[in-house]
């Protein structure tokens, strides 16, 4: 009995440590959506999963420590709906960033971002007025147009220097006009019309040299913000199915050797030894 103690302490200890890049990547989705992605909602049902395996760990050793039959049945069940809501949280993850990125475009490095390449829910959300209006703002406070000025000695980069940056799908969408417009490049921000007509696209009468306004109302800097959530969440996905897939083997360690546990307090015998003891020998010496 004691060795199966031993065991399933072992086995939280580490489901605790595997807490800690499942909280992490909330953090990191958090500090995302103080910057960059803009949308506050994503990171929290992750921060919560990773703070309940936190606590039912602790329960869970506290339980093989003390004895306590209770804990370890409490860590098993509570920890049950924990992976389910984990398992949950991958699936619509994927669910929900699965269409939608960025198209090439001939002669630059960066792409170029379409809000009808998008779909599903994400979209509705990001687009929705109320909560454009909230994103807009936050992508236009973080500054994030401002960082991608660079010069050489005072003078703007050239045009084919710009060209071959590979930008942020945010930086791509809201901080520049759509290539497809036909604007001449002055520097990094600010762009006038060139000898061609301007394209068809609705974002060409959108886009403005003033730097408080730039893209932000275009629908490429909403798209440019779906493709930043894309892969925001695809790197966290990566990291929550490596854990829950070692989660899940810790879990039916533990729960094995929560029925050694019972089996010994309820002196049965295991093999070949319970078989005797169902069905008992009639001959006596």
């Amino acid at each position: 009995m004691r060795s199966s103690n031993n065991l399933i302490g072992l086995v939280n200890f580490f489901t605790f440590l595997l807490s800690i890049p499942i909280l992490g990547g909330g953090i990191w989705l958090s500090s995302r959506a103080n910057s960059t992605d803009c949308l506050r909602f994503l990171q929290w049902p992750l921060i919560i999963i990773g703070i309940s395996i936190m606590v039912i760990s602790l329960a869970g050793i506290a339980g093989a420590c003390y004895q306590n039959k209770f804990l370890m049945w409490l860590y098993l069940f509570a920890m049950f709906f924990v992976i389910a809501a984990l398992i949950g949280f991958i699936i619509f993850a994927y669910a929900v960033t699965d269409k939608g990125s960025g198209r090439f475009v001939m002669n630059r490095r960066y792409l170029d971002y379409y809000l009808h390449d998008y779909s599903g829910w994400l979209k509705d959300r990001v687009t929705d007025n109320g909560y454009w209006n909230e994103i807009g703002s936050c992508v236009r406070d973080s500054g994030v147009c401002k960082k991608i000025r660079r010069d050489l000695n005072g003078v703007p980069e050239t045009p084919q220097m710009f060209y071959f940056r590979k930008l942020t799908p945010v930086e791509s969408g809201c901080c520049k006009p759509p290539t497809d417009c036909g604007y001449t490049y002055v520097n990094e921000t600010v762009w006038i019309p060139g000898g061609e007509m301007v394209g068809p696209n609705p974002d060409c009468m959108l886009w403005n040299n003033d730097q408080r306004l730039l893209c932000y109302q275009c629908s490429s800097c909403k798209a440019g913000v779906l493709g930043s959530l894309k892969k925001s969440w695809r790197k966290v996905s990566v990291i929550n199915i490596v854990v829950l897939i070692i989660l899940v083997i810790f879990y039916v360690i533990a729960y094995a050797a929560y029925r050694n546990i019972k089996r010994i307090d309820n002196d049965e015998p295991v093999g070949e030894a319970r078989m005797t003891k169902s069905h008992p020998s009639h001959f006596q010496i």
